[in-house]
């Protein structure tokens, strides 16, 4: 249930509808728009049906919100958020590019990489220390290790760093190494995992589900943010159909549904959505035409030797040339690289 406030409400009837809702038990959350203000309400709405609210002082109207996601809607929070990761904004004026290698392999690695990523316009160092791989077999990540490269890539660098965690141990060990936590595809809807994370505070990227329906890609942002923590930022990163020329098949239409359903920042993974090298550029200016507040790109400094995913990883020479392509189209949109 979502009560709008009318546009000359004042702070006391406000704050009179807000203590009114959390009398009974429930959770008020405060919205002030530029116009208006809206007080979104969550929990056991029977409870506060006999206070009247909607003849309350100050009171505009009460809308019934029916999706089963609150915190993440765009009823409860009309204006787009903007999440911060360290010195970045994320779903501001800036087209924001999160790049680097799929697995950390060494410092050396990490650091390249960083160097060369920042000076094409990324403006977030990703690496994985933690590796969900489909077989037992493949390389698992270096883990601590590969956190503690990321660290020292931020400190030469400046490039905030986003690692995945797939574990409480890993996120215990991450919190102190990263300024963004990712939780993949495999573990969208692993609750306790969107729950622990939550916890730490500190901004989350929620990938999308293979088979996830958006309904439940926000659900799972629900998770995180019922924790307390609004800093969720979300990653369409290609769902499995049944085509098979690539690994999975992005779906561009999430980016402009996202826009109108919630206000929290989506970003897009043409690297993983198609696992081939060709497509990730022109899949890419795509994203930032429909409206994607970012991107997120693998980047190696030699794919033929890469531990994962070397396949669909751009060299250096050619995330430059895409950042450069990149320019009008961010532009065109209204934002800038």
């Amino acid at each position: 249930m979502i009560i709008v406030m009318k546009p000359n409400a004042s702070e006391a009837s406000i704050k009179n509808i807000v203590d009114m809702i959390t009398a009974k038990g429930l959770e008020a959350h405060l919205s002030a728009g530029k116009e208006v203000t809206i007080i979104g309400v969550v929990g056991d709405k029977s409870k506060i049906v006999e206070q009247n609210l909607e003849i309350a002082p100050g009171v505009e109207k009460i809308v019934p919100v029916t999706e089963t996601y609150k915190l993440a809607n765009k009823k409860f929070h009309p204006e787009p958020s903007i999440v911060t990761v360290g010195n970045v904004e994320i779903g501001g004026k800036d087209l924001v590019i999160m790049s680097g290698p799929c697995a950390v392999e060494s410092h050396d690695q990490v650091l390249e990489t960083a160097i060369a990523i920042k000076k094409a316009g990324a403006k977030i160092l990703r690496g994985g220390a933690y590796k969900p791989r489909t077989s037992p077999y493949s390389f698992q990540g270096l883990e601590e290790e590969g956190l503690r490269y990321m660290k020292e890539a931020r400190e030469a660098t400046g490039l905030p760093v986003i690692c995945e965690v797939t574990s409480l141990e890993a996120i215990e060990s991450a919190v102190k190494y990263v300024d963004m936590l990712q939780i993949g595809a495999r573990n969208m809807q692993n609750f306790y995992l969107l729950k622990e994370v939550g916890k730490t505070g500190l901004p989350v990227l929620l990938k999308r589900g293979l088979s996830a329906t958006i309904e439940e890609w926000l659900n799972a942002s629900e998770y995180i943010m019922a924790e307390g923590n609004r800093n969720v930022v979300l990653c369409e990163r290609g769902i499995r159909t049944f085509e098979t020329a690539t690994r999975n098949t992005l779906d561009i239409s999430a980016v402009p549904v996202i826009k109108e359903k919630s206000h929290l920042p989506i970003i897009v993974d043409p690297s993983h959505a198609t696992g081939v090298r060709n497509y990730v550029k022109p899949l890419a200016k795509s994203a930032v035409a429909v409206g994607a507040d970012g991107l997120m790109i693998e980047t190696h400094p030699n794919p033929a030797t890469a531990l994962s995913d070397g396949p669909q990883s751009l060299t250096f020479p050619q995330f430059e040339e895409l950042c450069e392509e990149l320019r009008p189209f961010a532009a065109l949109m209204g934002k800038s690289l």
